[in-house]
């Protein structure tokens, strides 16, 4: 699962048609966007619903979206590290996904990781936005 986020993250030659090969196998996850202001308590409600979908036996993907770093253009809060235990089940999946400055993050990227997700044959895919305020409606129309 890494890997083929990381080709389409990189936009690696052979991604789109990988992208195309599993489109086939989406549309079979629950797909719940999580977004709010700074503090609103998203990591804990993503938190409580992995719980609730894990002890009901389903498989659980994250995509974390989370502020970018202004070096490396990568993640830089980690909600992976603060969902360790959720990440060491092989039954679970965590992607962090830079928001590259985008108002809440959803790019691309998001979309396809959510994607990639689905085809993975994940029951639930939590798509948590960085949270920018009021005006955060894309996890919506990607959802």
């Amino acid at each position: 699962m890494a890997r083929a986020c990381r080709l389409a993250d990189d936009r690696a030659p052979g991604h789109r048609e990988l992208l195309r090969e599993l489109y086939p196998h989406t549309g079979n996850a629950w797909v719940i966007g999580v977004t709010g202001a700074p503090g609103a308590g998203k990591s804990t409600l993503t938190d409580r619903l992995i719980s609730a979908f894990r002890a009901d036996g389903s498989r659980v993907a994250v995509v974390a979206v989370d502020p970018s770093s202004t070096t490396s253009g990568g993640s830089i809060l980690g909600d992976k590290t603060r969902m360790s235990d959720l990440a060491r089940h092989a039954d679970a999946f965590i992607r962090p996904s830079p928001s590259s400055g985008t108002p809440g993050g959803v790019l691309r990227r998001t979309r396809e990781a959510m994607l990639l997700c689905e085809a993975a044959g994940f029951d639930l895919v939590v798509v948590e936005t960085v949270g920018v305020g009021q005006s955060e409606v894309a996890v919506a129309t990607s959802c």
